[in-house]
């Protein structure tokens, strides 16, 4: 009965570093290494013990900065997921959850924009999150780009901002590009709604002010007084 107290008392955690050198005394018998030797995550915050090598240290940190991105893409899967199979009670699992849905939403777009199999490992959601608006023929070359010079999410954001103000500049350009400032939040509001329509933003946009125009001239033309 001791043992199943103690058992309960010590708390749940993710053990982050490497294991000790050759050698190295171990605080248990049998020659298991103690956790007090370990980086430990807590709910409230890492338990990091005294005297933790450098290169611990360090270790420890990549391995917490892959496991950011990585929760990123677990949200945003499990988010698509739930809407997917869940729709009626989405919102109230969410809820019982804890999140918050707007904090969240970006997650789900970006996810849903990259299947598994084109996501990177080698790069952050930061870098897909950069590129989800674009084709997805634009987005593999970018992605490459990116992941052949080592870019960081900055560097792959001003490039991306220089070629297209290269391409809006090219003389050969037959139509001039005008361009409309949204908010961020509407953006997104419209590659969720092209999202759920199956088709790429750019599509959606023109498709949805196409029939808006047909409707308004149709209405105006039947309005008309007849000559």
């Amino acid at each position: 009965m001791t043992n199943q107290v103690e058992e309960r008392k010590e708390p749940t955690a993710l053990i982050f570093g490497r294991t000790s050198p050759a050698g190295a005394k171990s605080r248990r018998t049998g020659g298991a290494e103690s956790r007090s030797d370990q980086v430990l995550t807590t709910k409230v915050g890492l338990h990091i013990p005294a005297g933790l090598a450098f290169e611990e240290w360090e270790h420890a940190g990549r391995q917490l900065s892959g496991l950011l991105n990585s929760s990123s893409w677990w949200l945003g899967d499990w988010l698509v997921y739930g809407k997917h199979h869940y729709a009626d009670r989405y919102e109230r699992g969410i809820r019982a959850a804890g999140l918050q849905y707007q904090t969240l939403r970006n997650y789900a777009w970006v996810s849903r924009r990259f299947a598994q199999h084109r996501r990177r490992p080698v790069l952050s959601f930061q870098h897909h999150a950069e590129l989800a608006s674009l084709p997805v023929d634009e987005q593999d070359a970018w992605l490459d780009r990116a992941e052949r010079l080592k870019w960081s999410t900055k560097q792959l954001r001003n490039a991306i901002r220089s070629d297209r103000a290269c391409t809006s500049q090219r003389p050969d350009d037959v139509a001039t590009t005008h361009r409309l400032a949204v908010p961020d939040n509407r953006l997104q509001w419209w590659h969720q709604a092209a999202a759920r329509s199956g088709t790429e933003l750019e599509e959606w946009v023109t498709a949805t002010l196409d029939a808006a125009a047909n409707r308004v001239l149709k209405e105006t033309d039947r309005q008309r007084p007849v000559e």
